[in-house]
């Protein structure tokens, strides 16, 4: 589960909520003002729920006319009371979701604002898979669309549905530069943390050096606690071996000789950099990310 800094949400709530009787067009056809005798998280959660119940679902004018964003804006700060009360809880999502199938414009505007705010950027604080899993399956329940058309989002729902947080991550095979080969499963320690990445990528490197860089992830791997594993998930190794001194010994170095991630859709590839968190179990903690303190906060909590 993802660990967000209430404080920080608490001011972002307050200073949105200020600001909504100033703003025309999208704030003033969404969050209600809760009633004030509530806490900040009882209004937190309130709106959750209650956050477009002004909005008018019917009105498809409004969206040839809407501010893109306004309303990018305004999907932003309803998506950051969702996250801070339960960044795995997509129901409230779903509710919106059912409201906006009212028309495909209607669907089609609410999926395009999902997607750009849950799923466009893989280093977003805002990037949720639980949520763009509820997105596409609105999208897919809806009968608006034929069977060219729904290919798209069948295809995306395949690949998010893998390793979901607090599921079991999909087992694979990796080889060494040796020819020996292992397992993700077979790797015993109390967190592993894989690493996909490719030669000679400029985030790649980033993200290593920030791992060495992190006092509490390096004492973690000395003392056999976590155990990171590098794989390179594509099929020519040639940059691969060049590359292969720049990943610390301490570090499992390995390719996907079959490509059987890529051609299995077993692991989100959409971006690369990726790091994913398991416990000893083997259990998703962080999916797909790419921010290194936000993993170290992850462990933190779970100790």
């Amino acid at each position: 589960m993802r660990y967000f800094l209430i404080s920080v949400v608490v001011l972002l709530f307050a200073a949105c909520t200020g600001r909504q009787q100033q703003q025309p067009a999208a704030d003033s056809r969404t969050s209600q003002s809760a009633p004030r005798r509530m806490t900040v998280k009882e209004q937190i959660e309130h709106s959750r729920w209650h956050y477009w119940d002004q909005f008018d679902f019917s009105d498809t004018l409004f969206l040839k006319q809407a501010d893109t964003m306004q309303m990018l804006n305004a999907y932003v700060k309803y998506i950051e009371h969702l996250l801070v009360i339960d960044p795995l809880d997509a129901a409230p999502l779903d509710s919106l979701m059912r409201k906006a199938s009212v028309s495909r414009p209607m669907l089609d505007y609410f999926a395009w604002l999902g997607s750009k705010v849950v799923h466009g950027d893989p280093d977003s604080p805002f990037r949720n898979d639980e949520f763009y899993i509820a997105i596409l399956r609105s999208v897919l329940a809806s009968p608006y669309y034929d069977k060219y058309e729904r290919i798209g989002p069948e295809y995306e729902l395949k690949v998010v549905s893998q390793n979901r947080i607090g599921h079991k991550a999909n087992d694979f095979r990796y080889t060494l530069a040796s020819g020996e080969t292992g397992t993700l499963y077979g790797l015993e320690a109390e967190y592993v943390l894989l690493f996909i990445n490719n030669p000679g990528c400029p985030g790649c490197r980033q993200i290593r050096e920030t791992i060495l860089a992190s006092p509490m992830l390096t004492e973690m791997i000395e003392r056999g606690r976590m155990k990171v594993l590098a794989l390179y998930p594509d099929e020519d190794l040639t940059e691969w071996r060049k590359y292969r001194a720049e990943i610390p010994q301490s570090w499992i170095n390995a390719y996907d000789a079959r490509c059987k991630i890529r051609k299995d859709d077993v692991y989100d590839l959409s971006s690369i950099p990726s790091l994913y968190l398991l416990d000893r179990d083997k259990r998703v903690l962080v999916k797909n990310l790419n921010n290194v303190p936000y993993i170290e906060e992850v462990i933190d909590h779970a100790d």
